[in-house]
């Protein structure tokens, strides 16, 4: 009896690569946000604490 390697198909191969990359750009993106939104966060609260004091 012959073994046979089963290779996936080049179109589930790409499908596949396609899920992940988007994947992994998603969470970047997120996690890209997150980071941004904190540092605009403390910005304009340090933009508040000048404005506050030079009043």
């Amino acid at each position: 009896m012959k073994a046979f390697k089963i290779t996936p198909s080049t179109s589930k191969l790409v499908a596949r690569f396609d899920d992940e990359l988007l994947n992994i750009l998603l969470e970047d993106l997120r996690n890209f946000k997150l980071r941004h939104q904190f540092i605009n966060n403390n910005n304009k609260q340090v933009a508040a604490q000048q404005i506050s004091k030079a009043a």
